[in-house]
């Protein structure tokens, strides 16, 4: 019998995910740079890989990008063009196509040119060789969006991973190579407002990187405005667990546990014939506890709101899998 850990004969599948809101002028020269490989090609490090489908999700942009994908599709038998209802952003756009998705990988790309497809054979080796699930882009170079706004980026980047606990953060990045069982299970699980990566993180553990030269955008303007950024820096932080409501339940506890001592001490010094104010050490004992049970039934309430939150948000408390080793992280290429 052979091992399900030897090299496999039959080329790794690849699905390609792009979500399009502002496509119609850089659209076509992605999926022509993605053409070549709808034939095969081999990885740096050795390993046989085929694009088997490249997944268009029309998120209704301002522009004409919904004729531009329909000739795509007509053009291209390997392009599936997928049509949201209404503008849903980036992320649900995303996971739409990751649960439509069939390959083995799924790579998940934008639209305006910046990504290169060279470097889907070396994320591919990556994820091999790290045996890690998801394997994000790292750009070598300076994102091509201006000082002020990767500037923005990276400290938003630094509030989430310190304040919120979400290591991974920095890492981020939606051009993304996804086991495509874990994709599929991402995009079943997520709920309605959940940041992608976040939910990657759910059910892929920890990620890897792979060194990439970022491009231009293609000329065309960018598709998040102030406005959109900041409420996806905010949907960032809610997805990214309950610390925010564990703070307000250790406040709670502190101030509560305080208030009791300085409560207390106010007591004694009273009793002790200290020249307090006639009144003053009642007023400031009610004050002090009223106040610290306040925050500690919040602190409860708040512990009671994270599991809601985790449901609400689609958090699985487990996740079966198929074995590692049968599947394409133990389909490596022969030793040379």
């Amino acid at each position: 019998m052979t091992s399900p850990q030897g090299p496999r004969s039959a080329p790794h599948e690849i699905s390609v995910v792009i979500p399009v809101y502002k496509g119609a002028t850089t659209l076509p020269q992605v999926v022509a740079e993605l053409a070549p490989l709808q034939a095969g090609f081999e990885t740096p490090d050795g390993s046989q890989a085929r694009l088997s489908e490249v997944l268009l999700v029309h998120d209704h942009g301002p522009d004409d990008s919904a004729a531009v994908m329909r000739a795509l599709q007509e053009r291209y038998p390997w392009v599936r063009t997928l049509w949201l209802s209404r503008n849903y952003g980036q992320h649900p756009a995303t996971l739409a196509g990751m649960a439509s998705s069939g390959g083995d990988w799924v790579v998940t790309m934008d639209e305006d040119g910046q990504h290169d497809p060279a470097y889907i054979g070396a994320m591919l080796d990556v994820a091999l060789r790290e045996q890690s699930a998801v394997v994000y882009a790292l750009p070598l170079n300076a994102a091509p969006h201006g000082a002020l706004r990767n500037l923005a980026s990276k400290t938003a980047k630094r509030i989430v991973a310190v304040g919120v606990g979400q290591k991974d953060v920095g890492a981020f990045q939606s051009f993304r190579l996804i086991l495509g069982e874990a994709a599929r299970s991402t995009a079943a699980y997520a709920g309605a407002g959940v940041y992608l990566d976040v939910a990657l993180g759910w059910v892929a553990g920890a990620p890897a990187q792979c060194g990439v030269m970022s491009r231009e955008e293609g000329g065309r303007s960018s598709g998040y405005s102030t406005r959109r950024l900041l409420s996806h820096f905010w949907r960032m932080v809610l997805s990214s667990g309950t610390r925010g409501l564990r703070i307000v339940s250790a406040l709670g506890v502190t101030f509560a546990g305080v208030g009791l001592v300085w409560a207390i001490a106010l007591a004694i010094s009273r009793l002790a014939g200290g020249s307090l104010p006639a009144g003053w050490t009642s007023i400031i004992v009610v004050v002090l506890v009223g106040t610290g049970a306040v925050l500690f039934s919040l602190g409860v309430i708040a512990e009671y709101l994270g599991v809601a939150v985790n449901l609400a948000l689609g958090k699985p408390p487990y996740l079966l899998v198929s074995d590692p080793g049968a599947g394409p992280l133990g389909h490596r290429p022969a030793t040379r």
